[in-house]
């Protein structure tokens, strides 16, 4: 093509778009009336997790429909962790709120509370599973509230058949409350929680039942022990909470229930005292062994996180 052409058909267009623009003022009076219509485009909706393992299983059930923040940094224990003024911003913006409950988030209660009575929606996952409390004989004796028998425990990500009557109920309200329709991704979550639980049983399988025997750094593997048929021995921890403190005569009690139930391993857990642990371990010739319950491994997999709970479990006490 010539440069002759090339200057006629540069003319030509804007010709033509004088000519549109001159039509659109004796038409209407304005340039707006002209403006090409496009599709309006809306934005993902915003759903906050509070807690990383809890917020493992929503980003696998959400996909890339929404957008998934976890408030609490993995690893860093939800009793004790509290919201800067930019997460509270965030949480207050959400368009959905999912929260463990139980008294888990002890350091957000407060801004949850406070977003809540703005008006922001909240999915709270211990409403929609079979609580389970403090039973006779669990845990270490103590006038600790948190331990007192019939106590509710939070911890309920520890069995994955629970997970899955949260991922129910939770592709429910994200339908109800975001117009999300994740049933395909729900469907496929809950047959891949069935295997899971499956996979874990056989793993704990390898354990002698007389020796299903947990003494652990806090109450947190309760519905752990439930599921896949394990005695609650004691804990370094008095309460349902890392954030209680140890007193002698606790540790006596617990140093006590080690002996007599012939425990083959002490697992510590975030928020535990090593050098309490490690004491408790020299005085009654038990093991110590690290056993991670509030933190997703490197993959950020809830299933992987499961599997090394399993394993870690299955190798200290087999």
């Amino acid at each position: 093509m010539s440069s002759d052409d090339s200057r006629k058909r540069v003319i030509n267009r804007s010709r033509a778009a004088v000519l549109i623009v001159s039509m659109c003022l004796v038409l209407t009076g304005s340039l707006l009336a002209c403006t090409t219509p496009t599709a309006t485009v809306s934005a993902k909706k915003t759903v906050i997790v509070t807690y990383s393992i809890l917020g493992a299983v929503v980003k696998e059930l959400v996909g890339d429909q929404a957008n998934v923040i976890v408030s609490i940094p993995n690893g860093l224990d939800p009793h004790e962790w509290e919201p800067s003024a930019k997460d509270i911003e965030t949480i207050n913006k959400a368009d959905l709120v999912v929260e463990n409950g139980l008294g888990l988030e002890g350091g957000m209660e407060k801004t949850l509370e406070a977003a809540r009575n703005k008006g922001v929606k909240f999915f709270t996952a211990s409403d929609y599973i079979t609580v389970r409390h403090v039973g006779t004989g669990e845990g270490i004796p103590s006038g600790d509230p948190d331990q007192a028998i019939g106590a509710p425990d939070p911890h309920l990500w520890m069995d994955p058949i629970i997970m899955k009557s949260v991922v129910n109920a939770l592709s429910l309200a994200l339908s109800k409350n975001l117009n999300l329709d994740v049933t395909s991704q729900a469907t496929d979550l809950e047959n891949r929680l069935d295997s899971l639980n499956t996979e874990v049983a056989n793993t704990v399988a390898q354990i002698p039942q007389v020796d299903r025997k947990l003494v652990t750094g806090h109450e947190s593997m309760g519905y752990f022990a439930q599921r896949y048929s394990f005695k609650l021995v004691g804990v370094i921890i008095p309460s349902l909470s890392s954030q209680a403190g140890v007193s002698a005569a606790d540790l006596a009690a617990l140093k006590k229930a080690i002996q007599d139930n012939q425990v083959k391993a002490i697992f510590t857990e975030l928020g535990t005292s090593p050098a309490v642990a490690k004491a408790i371990g020299d005085e009654t010739g038990v093991k110590v062994v690290e056993l991670t319950t509030h933190a997703l491994p490197g993959d950020g997999s809830y299933f992987t996180f499961m599997r090394n709970i399993a394993t870690v479990i299955t190798n200290g006490l087999k």
